[in-house]
């Protein structure tokens, strides 16, 4: 053993051709394990690294959605309760909304409201109701003739009305006719309000909508 700790350390480096042939047979051997071994992990690197990187973005994603999870199931009373607050506000909009009989009553309340403002009405004109999801839109055309300070508390009037009336399309212009006064202008403007419709309706809505979809497909 002595003998062969003898021979190692007297191996020049620098020249390992001179070396014992054993000794080069085990340098060749060793230097051929270590690049079987590098190029074993280099192979095995490569064909692993993609799987490795979709694994990292794995984990990131799902660590991104039970952020996400978390941070929903910490606001979940705060949702609820503000579910409940929309839903007692849709509530109070619903029933602004008319019902079938309802609608000759507000249309007379419409056009009352400008007569009360001092305005003189020279069109009322309601077109054909545009049904949506759950509720119906009713456009009126409307011309009416006065004062500015009048045109003003109609459009204070309609606001005030407990039903909900929406008002488009305005255009004021200045009449010109013999006898007017100076400030006399007319208004012209489309007013729009809406009634809930029945279940019954709200069925051949939703079956227009999908024979429209199939048609269309």
């Amino acid at each position: 053993m002595e003998k062969l700790l003898e021979q190692i350390r007297a191996l020049d480096p620098n020249d390992p051709g001179r070396w014992p042939l054993p000794f080069r047979l085990g340098a060749v051997g060793l230097i051929f394990l270590i690049a079987a071994g590098v190029s074993a992990y280099l192979i095995a690197y490569k064909d692993q690294s993609p799987k490795l990187e979709q694994a990292r973005a794995e984990e990131q994603s799902l660590l991104a959605k039970l952020e996400t999870k978390s941070r929903k199931a910490a606001n979940l009373e705060a949702y609820k309760d503000q579910l409940k607050e929309m839903e007692r506000s849709f509530g109070a909009m619903l029933r602004q909304l008319p019902n079938k009989t309802e609608v000759p009553n507000l249309l007379v309340d419409i056009s009352q409201t400008g007569l009360a403002a001092g305005l003189e009405e020279k069109l009322f004109q309601p077109a054909g109701e545009i049904r949506k999801d759950f509720y119906a839109e009713l456009p009126i055309k409307i011309r009416l003739t006065g004062s500015y300070h009048a045109i003003g508390n109609f459009v204070s009037g309609i606001a005030s009305l407990p039903r909900i009336v929406t008002l488009h399309d305005f255009q004021v212009t200045s009449v010109a006719t013999k006898g007017a006064t100076a400030d006399q202008l007319q208004l012209d403007l489309t007013a729009k309000t809406y009634r809930y419709l029945d279940d019954e309706e709200q069925a051949a809505v939703a079956d227009q909508q999908r024979k429209s979809k199939k048609s269309g497909n």
